[in-house]
């Protein structure tokens, strides 16, 4: 059966929006009809080469659907299900997987590699991050669906995919913000604004917003900031003097730019956490010195799909939506259509605009 999809053909080549040749869900296997799915920048990195990913390809990781058919063996879901689109799931065994560690597991990107469609002219087709969103349906592995939960639109769904996850773990799991500590975060885009109302769930007294637009300030208030600083070579020591010239406990950086990991980094009080989220290239080389890393006492680390396992902290998700301290709609900018995938993708490029949700 033929669908449009927004198709990579070759890496640093535009989006070229096509017909493509799905098949029917074999074993294990599910076919869903997309609602939504939402123009991350992780795909951006996979279509420059940051990121390795077989080509051509249908991106798209971030998405929710219906279920259309399943194959032999699916039994958790069935046709008429709402499903989130699961890009990275768990095999349970590997060694990051036997440590709890699922968001690490060696082999969930394993599905990049396969063939699960094909051009109208007979190509080969990868799906992308494993799910292929960027399509009015797609064909996955039943592990790469999860039930939408209860209460939560199809279409703000999408969301939990990708930014609601990745932002929300980001704080609760990786930098494990208390009540009543301060918190800066870098980079006002779809993550970024989940972390930000993350942080708020989590009891910041103080919630620095850094962004290179003065655009998004609105945005990020109603997110949950209580300060915004346009990001500057002086953005550390703003934010040293927004919290007593301390610097804040907690520093979320969601931009993958050495120069903003640097400034989140020398935001942080003496004992502080950083949590780099954002996903940079291998020419974004960060620098410290042997004493100031023994002096500070600070600690950096990085974070994966928000150190999240999305089975168990979805239902945390929906849980936050249904009580509105969480608002999955707040984390986009602007709805498009498929055709409006490659736009966004030059917008993404020249640092405008924000999260576009492709409502199908």
């Amino acid at each position: 059966m033929a669908v449009r999809a927004a198709v990579l053909p070759a890496i640093g080549s535009p989006l070229e929006i096509t017909g493509i040749d799905l098949p029917d869900p074999g074993p294990g296997q599910v076919r869903v009809r997309l609602a939504a799915a939402g123009v991350c920048h992780s795909d951006l990195s996979l279509s420059d080469g940051t990121m390795r990913v077989p080509v051509p390809a249908v991106l798209g990781h971030e998405g929710a659907g219906t279920v259309v058919a399943v194959g032999e063996g699916v039994t958790h879901v069935a046709p008429g299900d709402g499903v989130v689109l699961n890009w990275a799931p768990s095999c349970g065994t590997c060694h990051a997987c036997s440590l709890g560690e699922v968001w690490l597991c060696a082999n969930a990107l394993n599905g990049a590699a396969d063939v699960y469609a094909r051009t109208t002219e007979g190509a080969d087709l990868h799906p992308g991050l494993n799910v292929a969103a960027f399509a009015e349906e797609t064909v996955v592995s039943a592990a790469c669906v999860l039930p939408v939960p209860q209460g939560v639109p199809l279409t703000d769904a999408a969301l939990l995919g990708c930014a609601a996850l990745t932002g929300y773990g980001a704080v609760h799991h990786s930098a494990q913000v208390r009540p009543g500590e301060t918190v800066a975060v870098f980079g006002a885009g779809g993550v970024g604004l989940a972390a930000l109302q993350a942080a708020r769930i989590a009891g910041a007294s103080r919630i620095v917003a850094v962004d290179v637009s003065a655009e998004k300030e609105e945005l990020a208030r109603a997110a949950g900031a209580t300060d915004y600083v346009i990001a500057s070579e002086n953005t550390a020591r703003e934010i040293r003097a927004l919290t007593g010239k301390q610097g804040v406990d907690v520093a979320v950086e969601c931009a993958g730019r050495a120069v903003s990991i640097r400034a989140a980094w020398d935001s942080t009080r003496r004992g502080g956490r950083t949590t780099v989220v954002g996903i940079g290239g291998k020419d974004q080389q960060v620098t410290f010195n042997a004493l100031e890393i023994f002096h500070w006492g600070r600690t950096l680390s990085g974070c994966v799909y928000g150190n999240s396992n999305p089975a168990e902290d979805l239902p945390v998700l929906a849980e936050h939506v249904r009580a509105g301290r969480l608002d999955l709609s707040a984390l986009v900018t602007e709805r498009i259509a498929l055709d409006g995938i490659p736009a966004a993708f030059d917008n993404m490029l020249a640092g405008k605009g924000g999260r576009a949700l492709v409502v199908f």
